[in-house]
């Protein structure tokens, strides 16, 4: 064992590990990284402590242990000892565990010192899984406050060096070149014409055909696994095994895909990206990489997580070829063109970056830290997804402001899922509890082809079911009890009430309490329920709908008289355009679900008024009585924000108007009890509202609704939204007046549009001046020979103006 690579760069690694709080090291696949250098460090590295050895997946962890155990002689539960979800395997002597995220995360939250532990090492950190990185900021805090002698190794074939250094600027880098065989990487696209199944075994059988070995074909996801198993039963010769391996197969089909193949026999394993990392898969030296991979995107807008099929990155690649590498030299078929995977992504995206983060803001929440920018991350919490989790943990009554209740702090202990600690913390009894804790640990490994009606499964005895609820139940403090179908609705409803659905016409589509769209297929026997609960949703990439996977029938009666916490009811008067009528409703509802809707016969002032503030809100301004007089104040006082802008003018646009319609519109609206009372409502009296008595002064003064020209008339100015004012006056009236008006503290002048004693325009100008010293001449003649009897000065701006229209009568 002391020729794999890793070794030659031990001493290196266990003298950085005696002078540095966190180190890196980066190691190829096969090196021995996670089945021997963990024994070294707990042989040699002189650490005081246990070591705890991080795997961020199940399978892994149950391997590694299995190996790293087989190596001192013993059995997994002695030196060796592995934890992970519904599964403990350690004893008094254990000195390494192999822990899966969650378990981490749990010790940690529980024991914030980690008494005992000496060295956290954080295996396969490329993955950049989420719980990793939650582990890695608490690690770094616990480093930083409580535990400056706690060692940290981090990890990894294809570690995102610059990243990590940036973050950990004094870690010492450690790199092992390894010493894998030789793999001849081939490039092949799939044919365009071929459904993927059929072409990626195609692509297998050659391969199959012209190398010898056992072969691991990476593919995306279950379902592409099983229909290339069909599809290459009939391809391969009778000497090779097909062996599926996934994280929800049953531990015997996974150990049988993971152990040699018989004696005269090859074997194909068809594994989705579980099989890229710590797991070593005996006899393989021919790997076929699908190139693709499946990951979950969160829709915070939504609040459901989709599956999308992506191109791996190509870190992701190079992982894939160096199963090919480990025992002789080998080849990597990737099935698409190298110049496509040349412009593949370097490194996959981190989880934290598009997945739900509440069980994360709930783990923060717990550990003391509101804000997470306070902890030290490879990738900040994007803020999108993170007041998401807010907003779940709210409905879930476990968040309160910025603090956990109570009750957000029994969900947060027991370290599930939050919506599954919501109904887990809500079971009352012993058989509540029991009936909670089996529909947790269904929800956690839900069942498989099994259809979507939950009540069928429920019924089922499934071993790993009964052990996980088993432990569930002693985690709350209860033992026996007997899982009750007709408590499920009620538990289920505390965790899932936006995810209530009711049937909406069509066949199979339903909406859900949180007012989204959801469907199950047209032959679905559940879909003859008018309500269901939903529990497991998943957004599709082709419709807006989600998919229904598994759900509740609901007698929504019953659910109500058990949980009428869930019924809001609200009186709303609705405005009939129609018949230009109120009508009052009362309405109870499960989110935006009506359950129940009776008439009210007669509604209060107040519930009229804002009735129709609402249709006034829905309908917009324009339906509302918008008089000269009020457009032209609403009008200037648009113009008075523009000209003067010192003074603190209210805004008057639509969004603004309608936002502050309780402010300027109610107090008007007293005795107002009909749709014609409202439209011969005084919108000028109701604007002024808006305006305390100084600014009303202030608006009169230097944005006067009328100008007095010298005659003593008082002329209507005209305000329009981009144009000047204007001032439209028979010239006669003007005489005497030597300059342009100014209004708004001089700042703007006034158009004006000067008239004939006809009222018809003779000249528009902004420059009076200017208009009585040049272009009047013109004007003067022309006005002289049609209208002889009126006076027509040679010196206009000294003249005196007149409303009279005879020479003798000038006044």
């Amino acid at each position: 064992m002391s020729l794999l690579p890793v070794a030659a760069v031990l001493p290196e690694l266990l003298q950085a590990l005696n002078h540095a709080p966190q180190v890196l090291l980066n190691a190829p696949t096969g090196a021995g990284k996670s089945t021997w250098l963990p024994l070294q460090l707990l042989e040699q590295g002189g650490i005081t402590g246990k070591i705890l050895l991080l795997e961020p997946r199940r399978l892994a962890a149950r391997n590694v242990a299995q190996r790293l155990a087989e190596q001192r002689g013993e059995q997994p539960g002695g030196t060796i000892g592995y934890r992970m979800r519904a599964e403990n395997c350690i004893g008094p002597t254990t000195r390494l565990e192999v822990v899966t995220e969650g378990i981490l995360t749990r010790m940690i939250q529980h024991d914030p010192e980690l008494s005992g532990v000496g060295l956290v090492i954080l295996d396969e950190f490329h993955e950049r899984s989420l719980q990793a990185d939650l582990a890695l900021a608490l690690l770094l805090d616990v480093q930083q406050g409580l535990r400056e002698d706690l060692k940290l190794l981090i990890m990894s074939a294809t570690l995102d060096n610059a990243r990590l250094q940036q973050l950990l600027p004094d870690a010492p880098v450690i790199i092992s070149e390894g010493r894998a065989y030789p793999v001849e990487r081939r490039y092949q696209a799939l044919a365009a014409h071929q459904r993927f199944d059929e072409a990626v075994a195609i692509a297998t059988a050659e391969l199959l055909r012209a190398e010898s070995g056992s072969l691991l074909l990476f593919l995306p996801g279950v379902g592409e696994i099983q229909r290339v198993q069909e599809q290459l039963a009939s391809r391969v010769a009778a000497d090779t095994l097909l062996c599926p391996l996934y994280g929800a197969l049953p531990l015997s089909e996974q150990r049988k895909a993971i152990l040699p193949a018989p004696a005269g026999m090859r074997k194909v394993v068809l594994a989705t990206n579980i099989a890229e990392t710590s797991l070593t898969i005996e006899g393989i030296r021919l790997v076929v990489d699908g190139a693709q991979e499946r990951v979950a995107r969160f829709d915070a807008r939504t609040g459901l997580t989709r599956l999308i099929t992506q191109r791996v990155s190509q870190a992701s690649m190079t992982q894939r070829a160096g199963r090919a590498g480990r025992l002789e030299p080998g080849v990597c078929l990737h099935l698409l063109g190298k110049e496509q995977a040349e412009r593949a992504a370097a490194q996959s995206e981190p989880e934290i970056l598009q997945s739900d983060l509440s069980a994360l803001l709930l783990d923060l929440l717990l550990w003391g830290c509101a804000d997470p920018a306070e902890l030290r991350w490879l990738d900040l919490p994007p803020a999108s997804n993170l007041a998401a989790a807010r907003r779940l943990l709210t409905q879930l009554q476990a968040l309160e402001g910025e603090r956990l209740t109570p009750r957000g702090q029994r969900m947060a202990a027991l370290g599930n899922d939050p919506r599954l600690a919501a109904m887990l913390v809500a079971a009352d009894g012993r058989d509540e509890v029991a009936t909670a804790a089996k529909a947790v640990a269904m929800l956690e490994e839900p069942p498989r082809n099994s259809g979507s009606d939950l009540s069928h499964a429920f019924s089922r005895q499934q071993p790993n079911w009964q052990q996980r609820a088993r432990q569930l139940s002693q985690r709350l403090g209860t033992t026996g009890g007997d899982a009750d179908i007709d408590a499920l609705a009620p538990l289920l409803a505390r965790a899932f009430a936006d995810r209530i659905a009711r049937r909406r016409g069509q066949e199979g589509r339903y909406q859900l309490a949180n007012g989204m769209g959801a469907m199950l297929d047209a032959d679905d026997a559940l879909s003859r329920h008018e309500w269901l609960i939903a529990p497991l949703l998943l957004q599709g990439s082709q419709s807006p709908d989600a998919r229904i996977l598994l759900a509740l029938p609901l007698d929504i009666d019953r659910l109500i008289a058990r949980c009428p916490w869930l019924l809001q009811q609200s009186d709303t008067i609705e405005w009939d355009e129609a018949l230009g009528t109120l009508k009052a409703w009362r309405r109870q509802c499960i989110g935006e679900l009506v359950v129940k809707v009776q008439p009210l016969a007669k509604p209060s002032e107040e519930e009229l008024h804002q009735a129709m503030l609402n249709g006034i809100r829905d309908k917009g301004l324009a339906v509302l009585n918008w008089t000269p007089e009020a457009e032209q104040l609403r009008l200037r006082l648009h113009c008075a924000a523009k000209w003067l802008p010192e003074q603190p003018w209210p805004a008057v646009d639509d969004v603004s108007l309608l936002a502050s319609l309780e402010s300027w519109l109610l107090p008007q609206m007293q005795g107002v009890h009909s749709l014609r009372a409202l439209k011969a409502l005084n919108l000028h009296t109701a604007l002024q509202n808006l305006l305390p008595w100084s600014l009303r002064q202030q608006l009169d003064s230097e944005l006067p609704a009328h100008y007095t020209v010298p005659t003593g008339s008082r002329i209507a100015i005209r305000y329009h939204d981009e144009n000047p004012p204007a001032l439209a006056v028979r010239m006669q009236e003007m005489f005497g007046e030597a300059t342009t008006p100014t209004i708004a503290q001089g700042r703007v002048a006034l158009v004006l549009e000067l008239l004939s004693p006809a009222q018809r325009p003779l000249q528009i100008t902004r420059d009076l001046s200017a208009f009585w010293q040049g272009a009047y001449r013109d004007v003067q003649k022309e006005m002289k020979g049609r209208y002889p009897k009126h006076v027509w000065p040679d010196d206009p701006a000294n003249a005196v103006p007149t409303r009279r229209t005879k020479k003798y009568s000038q006044t």
